[in-house]
Parts: structure tokens; sequence; C-alpha cells
């Protein structure tokens, strides 16, 4: 069976087609923020209809990068592109496509991908992050997503590391993600995230702020693994080496806890490998 993946972001989206478990088709468009929702859904959609001619699909999963109302399969908000506010996106694609649509957010799609196809395979609890345009996270436990009571589990980016800190998109001070996301590292250091990561000094200070979300995680949930996908993981032992040195330090002395860090195994693709194994939970025709 044919698969429509989508991975829709706040620097790129990417639509795959997966062939049974094998990726046969790849895209990836960079961001039109002034476009907003509206230039990325008909990127999607004039994507996908083209494929549908050459290898119909028969199934759509969506990874979406922002909080998602995953009961009602709606976008709650984006604080990176406008647009997305209460945005019911798979009865969009749906209709548009004539295809069933499932659709979580980003991290939680990810951290599905990385327990079914990748670092996370056999290990539970998972704690997946991604690190990119912003920072979100994704628990997996007994064989599924943990969402909490009203489905909002996992969102380490909007944790306060740093009370006195800088303000946040999402108002409040000294974010996770406000410290550590590519969108604010180019604000605030007028660099690319890539580019100021190829420095062992910037580095050396970047990853304690990065080991203070993650001790957290540590602490709350000790998790038989963390993986950290999206751009910024991409950086290799250059970031984890000193990464896993800082958390040792930071850790509580007193604490048995494990620090298992690994970067992404499918790493830029995790998101579309979770909305694959998504779109494997809906009920089709055939």
């Amino acid at each position: 069976m044919n698969t429509l993946a989508v991975d829709i972001g706040g620097t790129k989206l990417a639509v795959a087609l997966f062939q049974g478990e094998r990726m046969i088709k790849r895209e990836s468009r960079p961001t039109n923020r002034e476009g907003a929702r509206d230039w990325m859904l008909g990127q999607v959609v004039s994507i996908a209809r083209q494929w549908q001619v050459e290898a119909p699909f028969e199934r759509c999963g969506i990874g979406f990068g922002g909080p998602v109302d995953f009961g009602e399969q709606c976008v709650a908000f984006s604080t990176h592109i406008g647009g997305w506010n209460n945005f019911r996106l798979t009865e969009f694609l749906s209709r548009e496509l004539a295809v069933p649509a499932m659709m979580d957010n980003d991290a939680n799609a990810g951290a599905l991908a990385e327990a079914t196809f990748g670092a996370g395979k056999g290990h539970s609890p998972l704690f997946y992050m991604t690190l990119s345009t912003g920072i979100g996270g994704g628990i997996y436990a007994d064989g599924k997503i943990w969402r909490g009571v009203d489905g909002w589990a996992g969102e380490i980016g909007h944790l306060s590391i740093r009370p006195d800190g800088p303000e946040c998109l999402c108002k409040a001070r000294g974010c996770f993600e406000r410290m550590c996301c590519g969108l604010w590292l180019e604000r605030d250091y007028g660099k690319p995230a890539k580019e100021l990561l190829r420095d062992p000094g910037f580095i050396a200070r970047y990853v304690v702020d990065l080991a203070l979300g993650l001790k957290a995680c540590i602490m709350l949930l000790n998790p038989s693994r963390i993986v950290i996908g999206g751009g910024i993981s991409n950086a290799g032992d250059e970031l984890f080496v000193p990464l896993r040195a800082e958390l040792d330090r930071q850790i509580t002395d007193w604490s048995g806890a494990r620090v298992d860090v690994v970067p992404a195994a499918l790493g830029d693709d995790s998101v579309l490998y979770g909305a694959l194994a998504l779109a494997r939970t809906l009920k089709t025709d055939d």
C-alpha cells in the first residue's frame, strides 16, 4: 500500500511517498513565511496530486510543527507561521486528495518513528526531542505515544530554564526553546545555527542550557533513551559529546537515572517516517 507522508515545519515542509516502508519519492521546500498557511497547503497539494497520478496512494499521515489537538485532528496554533489557528488540516487534505488522513505534532511523530524504525527501537519509555526552528518533545511508552490527560504532554520547549531570561514567543521568559532553538539562535547571534555549531567555544556555552532542559526530562521521566532530531542534531559528535559530558555534570549526584542521549537515526526524515506510522493506523477500503 502506498502512503503519502507530510512534514510541515517552521523552516521547511517535506513530502514523501512510501511504498510499504520504503520511501520512493521525497520533495522538500523552504518555508515561505509571507505565503504562510495557504502557500504551504498549495505546495503539499500540488506535489501530492502529481504523485497520485504516477503512483496512487491510499492514505496520508502528517507531522505538524506546532501544538495539535489529536482527538479533534485539528492544528491548535503555530508560533512560527501564520494562519494555522484551529485549522482542521486532516479534514482539508482528506477532501483535497480523496484519501483518509491522520495528524500529530512533529515531535510525537518523530518519537513514533524513532521508536518504530530508528534509534529508539527497543527503548521504553523513550523521549524524543526535535531541536530545530523550535523545540518540541514526544514521549513513547508501552507501545504508544503518551499524551497526558489533555493531549499536551511532552511540550518541553516551554519549560523555563532561565526565569530571568529573554521573552519567548509564548510570552514567558527564558523558555528552553527561547534559549536553544534555531530561530532564536539566529536572531540572537546573527548567524544560522549550522554556522554557530562549527565553533567549539559556542558549543561549550550552548550545551549548558541544552543540558538544563534535558535534565528536567531525565529527572522527571527517567527515560530509557533520549533521541534528538531536527536540523541542529545534525551537528553530530561535535554537539553530542560535550552535551553528554555536561549532562553528567548537571545530573544530581544521588540520581541513578541513565544519561543515554543520541541523534535520530532517521535524520531529517524522522517526522516523515512518523507520519507513515500514523497513517498505518487508518482504516482503508482494501
